[in-house]
């Protein structure tokens, strides 16, 4: 009889770590990075803030109008049947009224125009009737309508972004609403990427028999392309353990984390986990997620070390589900859009072993009813990169869960939260 040793097709698998325990071994071992830089806020979008930013003034300014209309004193308000009130000026954003006003009288106000001194309320230009210079309006008004106060929307003092926030571009506003012109962020993440394999070939060289294109390092070098890391390519490695573990310690004296791809399957010929054991600090992993099994994780030097799979598809999934949110930890992001998850009805029969999460690329989109539905993709092979550029999300099917019927709800995660 032979003796076969574990595998992806067994149900239960020896040693296999459930995704959320991977996780969590992963962000328990990754240190936020240190240092930082001062930026010109137009250059800060998609940056993490390392100090809090406090407010100099108060916002609004002045109390100010919220509406054009007319403002005018609260006593004045009508409590029943109509009141006339004379016009004796007008007040703009730019041009503020200066006089006094006496009891019956009222100024035509324009939107973010200073309230004159001694007015409290402003009445929509379209809730009254003007007739020559005087305007008639009736008692559904109520006293300080339609008016900002000043400091309502900050007050001079006031911490109005924290360190951690994810700067988006409604912060970058704020802050020049402000006259905040530069902000402290943290530096830039430095990671380098590299693929393995002596199957692999580059762009533009001549692929010989069984040779295939290097497209992990592309969708790496896609997925990285954001304003607060650096990248560096290492290319494509000679698949060999010396030569790796050379090229990893060379990497891991400048950078913080190195990820690569290929070469940590338990082939004769997966040289990168024999590298990665060399080099002192390992947690080698068969996660329990398809795809995505085979996961090296450890440490080279001072940087973290990420090996994912060399199927095209499990790189994209396992550098989702594991790597970037311990990218986001080591830049110190507490205070980021999330990243949703929601319910959607599967329009057709998904096949799912129980022991192990599995992650399909489906497309999602409301029927007519207004329910999210999912669809897969079609063929669902770790090696097939069109199933993910068909896709708009992951199908995510818990640990548990068995087959899923059509009709049944699944967890989908779109990618317009990721990408």
């Amino acid at each position: 009889m032979i003796t076969t040793q574990p595998s992806c097709n067994d149900i239960y698998e020896p040693g296999l770590i459930p995704v959320k325990d991977a996780l969590a071994r992963i962000l328990a071992a990754v240190p936020a990075i240190e240092g930082h830089e001062r930026l010109a806020i137009e250059h800060a979008r998609g940056r993490t803030l390392c100090e809090p930013v406090v407010s100099s003034l108060n916002v609004p300014a002045h109390t100010n109008a919220a509406v054009d209309g007319y403002a005018l004193h609260a006593e004045d308000l009508p409590d029943q049947g109509t009141r006339r009130l004379e016009i004796i000026g007008q007040a703009f954003a730019g041009q503020p009224y200066t006089g006094s006003t006496e009891r019956g009288q009222c100024i035509r106000i324009m939107t973010g125009a200073p309230m004159p001194e001694g007015l409290d309320t402003v009445v929509m230009q379209e809730q009254v009737q003007l007739v020559d210079n005087f305007i008639e309006l009736d008692n559904r008004h109520k006293a300080g309508q339609n008016v900002r106060q000043a400091g309502e929307d900050i007050q001079q003092g006031q911490t109005i972004l924290q360190p951690g926030k994810y700067l988006t571009p409604p912060d970058i506003g704020l802050c020049a609403s402000l006259g905040i012109a530069e902000i402290s962020v943290r530096r830039k993440l430095r990671i380098a990427i590299a693929s393995t394999g002596n199957e692999v070939f580059g762009i533009g060289q001549t692929r010989e028999a069984g040779g295939i294109y290097d497209s992990n390092r592309y969708s790496l070098l896609a997925a990285l392309d954001r304003p607060d890391i650096e990248v560096i390519n290492l290319g494509i490695l000679e698949d060999d353990p010396d030569s790796l573990l050379n090229s990893f310690e060379e990497a891991g004296a400048y950078a913080d984390v190195i990820i690569s791809s290929g070469g940590v399957s338990a082939g004769e010929a997966d040289y990168t986990k024999t590298a990665l054991q060399a080099s002192g600090r390992v947690d080698f992993w068969k996660v329990a997620l398809k795809p995505g099994r085979p996961l090296a994780f450890g440490q080279i030097g001072k940087a973290a070390f990420f090996g994912l799979p060399g199927n095209p598809v499990a790189v994209m999934v396992t550098f989702y589900q594991f790597v970037l949110p311990a990218l986001e930890k080591m830049l110190g992001i507490n205070n980021k859009p999330i990243v949703p998850t929601f319910l959607a009805k599967t329009t057709e029969n998904l096949r799912k072993k129980p022991g192990r999460t599995e992650i399909y690329r489906g497309i999602i989109e409301q029927n007519g009813n207004g329910e999210w539905t999912v669809k897969t993709t079609g063929k669902q092979g770790s090696g097939i990169l069109r199933s993910m550029s068909l896709a708009n999300a992951f199908i995510i099917l818990d640990h548990d869960n068995a087959d899923i019927k059509a009709g049944e709800w699944v967890t989908v995660q779109p990618f317009s939260g990721l990408f």
